[in-house]
């Protein structure tokens, strides 16, 4: 048996976007999602927009009362901007109110919500302004932030700032996935930038307001390895590894940008507009935590005929496909449960060992109606045998020191995808998105449960 610390998180991760729905009812003003869906709903898979989504503002109660019953001690979600300050000044009480009798809810069965402010969910007035495009967007933020650790910084001790923050640059930036999806390498620099200083005026504020708890961010540091040893290959591995790893890590961790990344950025005409004092903003921002998303790992090469200078990542390094993968074919995704322990050994021997937890890893399957027995239980071994590979992973680096101090799943109950709608599945709740949102649990439920109680994997 293979047994975790004493304290263990064992939890879920959501966020407000994908569950809450209620999308356009009291108060909460358009986010990106909201409008592009208005725009054009056929991008969106069976033109299922971010309306509804799972209903949890409705159906909180009943959602933490499961996760109760599923003896989780944790759960990771976000507050939604457009809902707590609708014009980005006015404060909502009735998002107050929403989201302390969530948060109370949770608190009085046991689970301890941990609390992220920034999941995708760019307010629609912002954007209009430019969104991170613009430094506007920094001191909006802020605020934003401010008036959250206020509101709810009773309840909250655990704070993240963003969700996996180089996923909006390069989905709404580089490749078309989010809004506003345009393709522009110097652009998408400078959104990068802006967000990491709304991160720095979060951790700010934060500390300035002296609330207690921790404040933290949410990484999915994607390990990058190199199809060789050959220094062409290395070079592209350094490359891939700065763009998408080290520049948040670096920065958020070790108070400063790494070297190999101002050199590639001015390099390739791509340094973003600062403002003077930023450096040393940056140096006095550092967490006291991280939370690390992990699901697939990044394969790199050499590229045969790049631009020069680069007008996209993939003049830097190319997608190098593997022909020993494990893949999972419903995201296309490789399945490598090695490296979560090679995130865990760097964090370890390279950024001072901090504290550190798995905020999100799971497995997205379509049609997972095809696995229900005859009494409506999905039969998910997939799902359980991917959670095990990957725990028993974990739990090898931290019997070798690695500082982690939770696992979270996504997701709780099936949520909607973005663009992809509720195509794939990773819940250890079916949720039915047209019979009243009603939960069921899967195989997964169960077992996850087990290894809850014993606080162990076999």
């Amino acid at each position: 048996m293979k047994t975790f610390p004493d304290g263990f998180l064992w939890g879920a991760a959501a966020s407000a976007p994908q569950t809450e729905g209620s999308a356009l009812v009291d108060g909460k003003s358009l986010t990106t999602w909201d409008k592009w869906f208005e725009m054009n709903p056929e991008k969106f898979d069976k033109q299922v927009g971010p309306k509804d989504t799972s209903n949890v503002y409705r159906q909180y109660a009943e959602d933490v009362q499961l996760m109760e019953d599923m003896k989780l001690n944790s759960y990771r979600t976000s507050i939604s901007w457009a809902r707590l300050l609708p014009d980005g000044k006015t404060l909502n009480q009735k998002a107050v109110d929403f989201y302390r009798n969530y948060f109370l809810s949770m608190i009085e069965k046991n689970v301890e919500p941990i609390i992220n402010l920034f999941h995708f969910d760019m307010p629609w007035w912002l954007m209009e302004k430019g969104g991170w495009e613009t430094r506007e967007s920094v001191e909006a933020f802020g605020y934003y932030a401010k008036v959250a650790f206020e509101q709810f910084g009773d309840l909250v001790h655990r704070w993240t700032t963003f969700n996996e923050p180089i996923v909006h640059v390069e989905c709404g930036y580089l490749f078309e996935f989010h809004y506003p999806a345009v393709v522009d390498f110097k652009r998408a620099v400078q959104v990068g930038y802006h967000t990491l200083m709304a991160h720095v005026e979060a951790v700010k504020q934060f500390r300035k307001g002296q609330h207690t708890g921790e404040i933290g961010i949410i990484l999915n540091l994607t390990p990058v390895y190199g199809k060789s040893d050959a220094p062409e290959d290395l070079k592209a591995k350094e490359a891939a590894d700065a763009l998408n790893v080290k520049s948040f890590l670096d920065p958020v961790v070790l108070g400063h940008f790494p070297a190999e990344l101002i050199q590639l950025v001015k390099e390739n005409d791509l340094l973003p507009a600062s403002e003077a004092g930023d450096k040393e903003r940056i140096a006095r921002a550092t967490v006291d935590f991280l939370g690390v998303n992990y699901y697939q790992p990044k394969r790199v090469q050499a590229v045969s005929h790049p631009t020069v200078p680069a007008k996209m990542p993939n003049d830097l390094y190319g997608e190098y496909d593997w022909p020993e993968k494990k893949i999972n074919p419903y995201r296309g995704w490789e399945i490598y449960p090695e490296a979560l322990y090679d995130i865990a050994m760097r964090l370890k021997n390279e950024y001072g060992n901090i504290p550190w937890y798995v905020s999100e890893n799971g497995m997205g399957v379509a049609e997972e109606e095809r696995f229900m027995n005859d009494e409506g239980i999905i039969q998910d071994d997939y799902r359980i045998e991917f959670v095990h590979d990957h725990l028993t992973e974990l739990h090898k680096a931290i019997e070798e020191g690695s500082n982690c101090f939770g696992y979270h799943m996504w997701t709780f109950a099936d949520c909607w995808s973005w663009l992809n709608g509720y195509r794939n599945r990773y819940g250890f709740y079916r949720v039915d998105i047209e019979n009243d949102f009603k939960r069921t649990p899967k195989k997964s439920s169960f077992w996850m449960k087990s290894v809850i109680q014993q606080n162990t994997i076999d």
